[in-house]
C-alpha cells in the first residue's frame, strides 16, 4: 500500500469511527459498482440510508476536504447510491442521504474530523 492509500484508509477508519460514535450503523465500506466508482461508507442512521464520501487531507497546503465534492462528484454519488439500493432490496423508509466526512491530518496534533450531513 502506498502512502496516499494508507492516509486515505486511515481517514476512512477515523470517519467510520466518528459515524458509529454518533449512533450510525456501518453497513459497508468501499462498496464498488463496476467501473462507476466506489462508495466509501454506507451506513444507516435511524431509518435513513447514508452514503458517505470521505476526504482526507494531510499537511496544510491542500484545499479543505469539504471543497472536494463538486456537482459532478455529487451526481456520481447519487447514481452510486441508486445502484446500491437496487442491489440491496430497495430504498429504506427514511430515504437516502449523502454525507461528507472531511479528515484533516495536521503536521502536529490530533486529526480533525468534520461531518456534514446532506451535502448532495
Amino acid at each position: 500500500m502506498n502512502a496516499r492509500a494508507a492516509i486515505g484508509k486511515y481517514g476512512e477508519d477515523l470517519a467510520a469511527r466518528r459515524l458509529a460514535d454518533t449512533g450510525m450503523t456501518i453497513l459497508e465500506r468501499n462498496w464498488r459498482s463496476g467501473r462507476s466508482g466506489e462508495i466509501d461508507i454506507v451506513a444507516r442512521d435511524g431509518d435513513a440510508l447514508v452514503v458517505c464520501e470521505v476526504k482526507t487531507r494531510s499537511g496544510g497546503g491542500y484545499e479543505h476536504p469539504m471543497a472536494a465534492v463538486t456537482p459532478e462528484k455529487a451526481a456520481r454519488l447519487r447514481a452510486l447510491a441508486e445502484r446500491w439500493i437496487q442491489t440491496h432490496g430497495g430504498a429504506p423508509p427514511g430515504g437516502v442521504r449523502i454525507d461528507l466526512v472531511g479528515v484533516l491530518l495536521p503536521r502536529r496534533g490530533a486529526p480533525r474530523v468534520e461531518h456534514a450531513r446532506g451535502v448532495a
